[in-house]
């Protein structure tokens, strides 16, 4: 196995751990207006506030796995970088924004205790959530698919190249998976009404998402599966159903552990589909960006293997480190009364 192939999977990785960690925080945003939503206005904030602290501790940690896979995607394959960062480059600045307006929600929503202010910054989560979602499945969907490509590696398609029905269909299966995947961590880390009404919604967004993904795999797999792609969609399938009824039989654990498979099995099937292509033209096939040439020199693979070994276990464990600090459940009796605007400190969620 060559040192470019070895970054190949490990980029797989770092995309499996991006959806799967960040995949939740999405979820949690767009289920602001459906779990935050109180009998009266107190009860609604403190709700909304409870949804914030399950992700407060951990969102901007989820987030370095996609830089991670960025910054590796630029050193392992810089062929590849070049052409979907200019090419998709309208697509990504509209997930960058999206981050950047859902960050500041989180960080800013609780400086003032006006109403208005924090309507507006919760629908500036609700968005940031949904379109980078959304737009990710999207692109994703379309790279595996192929998009058009000349003989200089240049993208020559525009944003409605990537609005077709096909990758379309992939974002909504990545905004229901997503809206499942963070039901079940909202079940997992609260408990009361909101424990329960997310597992009522999980079970209901679950299996729209089992439709919608079994549809997405079938129509990717029919035309460029492998017996490999197709053992990670069945691994999907049994996932997703898997954590559908450990859910009906309140076991939050275990549903959401089926989904982080489910999301780590879809992952893997789109690499799988995608190889040994990173980018495949619909041009040419003769035009695909493929492993071998898009990598950079060995050495250079080199210095980023050792890099690597000695920096991702400390990663590792310091992220695994504050999942464990912060595993308590919480309730709306653990929100204390709103401060006075003047009183509102910087750490204040």
């Amino acid at each position: 196995m060559d040192l470019a192939l070895i970054w190949f999977l490990l980029i797989a990785v770092l995309w499996t751990g991006y959806f799967v960690l960040e995949g939740f925080d999405f979820g949690v945003g767009m289920l602001w207006p459906i779990l935050g939503k109180g009998v009266d206005a107190q009860d609604t904030e403190k709700r909304r506030r409870v949804l914030l602290n399950t992700i407060g501790p951990v969102w901007d940690g989820n987030e370095v796995w996609v830089l991670t896979a960025g910054g590796a995607t630029f050193a392992a394959f810089p062929h590849w970088y070049a052409t979907l960062f200019s090419g998709f480059y309208l697509p990504l600045l509209l997930i960058l924004v999206a981050l950047i307006v859902r960050n500041m929600g989180f960080d800013y929503r609780g400086k003032r205790a006006d109403a208005t202010w924090k309507a507006n910054w919760d629908k500036a989560i609700m968005i940031g959530s949904f379109l980078p979602a959304l737009l990710w499945g999207v692109a994703l969907t379309n790279i595996v698919r192929g998009v058009p490509i000349d003989a200089d590696m240049e993208f020559t398609g525009n944003l409605f190249t990537l609005l077709n029905p096909v990758g379309l269909l992939g974002g909504l299966v990545f905004v229901a998976l997503f809206l499942t995947h963070g039901a079940y961590f909202v079940a997992l880390k609260t408990d009361g009404p909101i424990r329960a009404e997310a597992r009522a919604f999980a079970t209901k967004s679950g299996l729209v998402t089992a439709v919608l993904a079994v549809v997405l795999l079938l129509v990717l797999g029919l035309r460029d599966g492998s017996i490999w792609s197709w053992l990670t969609t069945a691994v999907a399938a049994l996932a997703l159903l898997g954590s559908i009824a450990a859910n009906a039989r309140g076991k939050e654990g275990m549903a959401f552990t089926g989904t982080a498979i489910t999301i780590a099995a879809a992952v893997a099937t789109y690499f799988f589909l995608l190889y040994p292509n990173v980018m495949p033209s619909s041009t040419n096939p003769a035009f695909s960006l493929t492993i071998e040439n898009a990598s950079s020199t060995d050495y250079t693979l080199k210095i980023m293997t050792v890099a690597a070994l000695v920096f991702t276990p400390v990663v590792l464990l310091y992220q695994g480190w504050t999942y464990w600090v912060f595993r308590k459940r919480i309730t709306t009796e653990h929100i204390p009364a709103p401060q006075d605007p003047g009183r509102i400190s910087a750490g204040t969620l």
